[in-house]
């Protein structure tokens, strides 16, 4: 099935220091850990679950597919970025690279204006990711619940009636033809995003040295405009990535 709107995300996160959690929390966390590197290691890790982490970015692009099935325009974009400084509520415009805008909030009310722009298209739209299903959707659904948002549409489905309508195409999913999660080898295997894009031809964003390994240090260093920046680089790469793959790839109807 085809839409008219095409709703591309990606977010970045960033996990909570150790000292965050309670004593008991702490215990469960770590355990198991019986070295300094194992410690280090589990820790690392919590950026990547929603209750042990915050989201700092998510980057959204929108298209429109032109009736002739020739082309695509942007009809929106942005990047939703964590301030911790501001109040609840309380919003900052940021001026992003390529005449992008960047709107600046608590973590809250990023989260509510995510929901609301989803909300805007999702019954006309397809969603677009790499990797969305397993990390960036739940995570977003769950985040949002321990930040005391509900989210607008319910974007995880885990009977994938979705897949019968093309409702969220994950790259990551479709490049492996869906057999990643058991397989990682052979020709089908499981490749990170920036090995996808070099190997398409497509400009991979961390082609200007920022990658999702040292947005914690940026984020602890107050370079979320950095941040911004590569998230929505890693957004527009995703929309060339589904543009290659739809080409090459997509039989559907």
């Amino acid at each position: 099935m085809k839409f008219p709107y095409y709703f591309v995300f990606d977010i970045e996160t960033v996990g909570f220091p150790i000292d965050h959690f309670d004593d008991a929390q702490q215990e469960y966390l770590l355990r198991g850990a019986q070295t300094d590197e194992d410690r280090a290691k589990k820790i690392r890790e919590f950026s990547l679950a929603a209750l042990t982490a915050k989201v700092v970015c998510i980057g959204i692009v929108v298209m429109e597919w032109q009736p002739d099935g020739a082309e695509a325009r942007c009809v929106r974009q942005g990047a939703l970025i964590l301030d911790e400084s501001l109040e609840p509520g309380r919003k900052k415009r940021i001026e992003l690279a390529g005449g992008i805008v960047g709107s600046a909030s608590d973590e809250s009310t990023m989260l509510s204006a995510f929901w609301k722009m989803l909300a805007e298209y999702f019954d006309n739209a397809c969603l677009v990711s790499f990797n969305g299903k397993e990390f960036d959707a739940p995570f977003l659904m769950l985040r949002s619940a321990a930040c005391r948002v509900r989210p607008s549409k319910k974007i995880v489905d885990m009977n994938k009636s979705w897949d019968k309508v093309q409702k969220h195409i994950d790259l990551l999913k479709e490049l492996t033809f869906n057999s990643y999660g058991a397989n990682m080898s052979g020709a089908a295997r499981k490749y990170n995003f920036d090995f996808y894009a070099r190997s398409f031809g497509i400009t991979s964003p961390k082609a200007e040295g920022v990658h999702g390994g040292n947005v914690a240090e940026f984020y602890a260093e107050g370079r979320t405009k950095e941040i911004a920046e590569y998230c929505m680089r890693d957004v527009h790469a995703t929309w060339e990535l589904y543009r290659y793959w739809r080409e090459y790839l997509d039989f559907s109807e």
